[in-house]
């Protein structure tokens, strides 16, 4: 990989950031593709967010951002314009900075990652009972993407179970005949359970759900970047897990067409198994 005077930039912010993995992936497929362009990470507090899209804005030859906890839905009020994914779950993974309109446009391809990871591992949702923990910027995207596969039932849980159903309450729409609806954090009766909270960003943190209710030859996966408790005792209870990384192959290629760059799908190395 190259550095000079032409490389695109392209920025992945977050807070914490130790855990992210996307510069890694999207460096590796620049460099294989001969793509002068360059991931880096931007640590950002939240109370620093504004400042940060305000300087950057300036920047030219920034290709754009990806957007990760805990910014995608505080970075929505700082877009001028939103993708209508971004706009249906109220949250954004990635902007680029319009100059004919001075403002920032934000995409939201979270839940197409996430479902193009499981394709690319054979698992599919159709007719599948799903639970879907963590309502949040994450978790509404992958709900949205995943009840277009037509599930037998999805099932959103969260901490704050009001946020859950205002979740459902802007999705059920746009997923006509989906059973969609809250409920408890309890795995007994599904086939997949998808953990799209922040619980399993810090070593240490607890599974997201009592795991004794995780049921051998289930589907558990990820969307945080590690391994975390749940994968540990998804293997130990007989289920299939599906990491978070998986997510980030089918990404990839999405941010960077939205970001004005080119990679292909098969340039894009498996770095993370």
């Amino acid at each position: 990989m190259r550095i000079d005077g032409a490389t695109r930039v392209v920025g992945i912010v977050a807070d914490p950031i130790a855990h992210v993995r996307t510069p890694q992936l999207f460096n590796a497929a620049a460099a294989r593709q001969g793509l002068n362009a360059v991931c880096v990470p931007l640590h950002a507090a939240p109370a620093q967010l504004p400042q940060l899209l305000a300087g950057l804005a300036g920047c030219q030859n920034l290709a754009g951002l990806v957007v990760t906890m805990p910014h995608k839905e505080a970075v929505v009020a700082l877009c001028g314009e939103l993708t209508p994914a971004a706009r249906l779950v109220g949250a954004a993974n990635t902007l680029r900075w319009d100059a004919a309109q001075g403002h920032w446009v934000g995409g939201n391809l979270d839940g197409e990652g996430f479902v193009a990871g499981l394709k690319e591992c054979g698992h599919l949702l159709a007719g599948r009972r799903v639970l879907l923990l963590g309502a949040g910027g994450a978790g509404k995207a992958i709900a949205y993407a995943v009840g277009r596969e037509q599930p037998a039932a999805l099932v959103l849980s969260n901490r704050s179970m009001a946020r859950a159903e205002e979740a459902v309450q802007r999705l059920a729409p746009a997923l006509p005949g989906v059973d969609l609806r809250t409920g408890a954090a309890d795995a007994t009766r599904f086939d997949v359970v998808i953990n799209a909270t922040a619980l399993g960003l810090h070593e240490g943190d607890p599974a997201p759900l009592p795991v004794d209710t995780l049921q051998p030859g289930s589907l558990v996966c990820e969307a945080v970047m590690r391994d975390t408790a749940l994968l540990a005792a998804a293997r130990e209870r007989g289920a299939t897990a599906h990491p978070g990384h998986r997510m980030l192959y089918g990404q990839i290629v999405e941010i960077a067409r939205f970001i004005g760059l080119d990679i292909a799908p098969g340039k894009v190395p498996r770095l993370f198994g």
